[in-house]
């Protein structure tokens, strides 16, 4: 069983605040999850990185001064260190033993364009009307075939394939013009 956390007062705030493990855990894991999420791009790793620091603040409770500062600092620094212990694994869809560029610097870079362009394509794809959202989330996020996506909307099949044709096309030229490309 865990102690419970030792309350510390800050002096120098112009109201003392009593902060606890708990409270920056409420206030700053999903901060700390997307920091970690945007580097190494797996969110079973960030959540897990994020429990080790939270358990890690835990022990050394008394002896840090600055929780939040070092709440940051130890996720980037387990974070950067699993990345280079596991830099042979693949985050991309190519499926190789290689990381995206000889030194694996740039996965961070190239992961935040990856989230920036899936952002983006998530924008776009809410602008759609409502029968083409429909037949794009049930062929790629459903992964229905174009026959169960005729008998679901009472299109022919066709019909679907040919809009869904029309629809991602028109995607790829929208994403291609704001310099977003299937390497993004």
């Amino acid at each position: 069983m865990l102690k419970p956390t030792p309350p510390i007062d800050r002096s120098g705030d112009q109201e003392p605040q009593i902060t606890t493990v708990r409270s920056l855990f409420e206030s700053e894991e999903t901060g700390l999850l997307r920091y970690a999420f945007s580097i190494v791009g797996r969110r079973a790793v960030a959540e897990e990185i994020v429990q080790e620091v939270f358990l890690q603040l835990h022990q050394r409770w008394d002896q840090i001064d600055a929780p939040q500062a070092w709440l940051f600092r130890s996720v980037r620094n387990r974070v950067y260190n699993h990345l280079r212990n596991h830099r042979r694994e693949v985050f991309s869809h190519g499926q190789t033993d290689e990381p995206s560029d000889a030194e694996g610097e740039d996965l961070p870079e190239a992961l935040l364009e990856r989230m920036e362009a899936m952002a983006k394509l998530r924008e776009m794809l809410g602008e759609l009307d409502e029968v083409d959202r429909q037949l794009v989330t049930l062929k790629y996020f459903e992964g229905l075939k174009y026959k169960e996506i005729s008998e679901r909307t009472g299109l022919s099949v066709g019909n679907v394939g040919y809009r869904l044709h029309h629809i991602l096309k028109e995607l790829a030229h929208r994403l291609r013009s704001l310099g977003i490309d299937e390497d993004s």
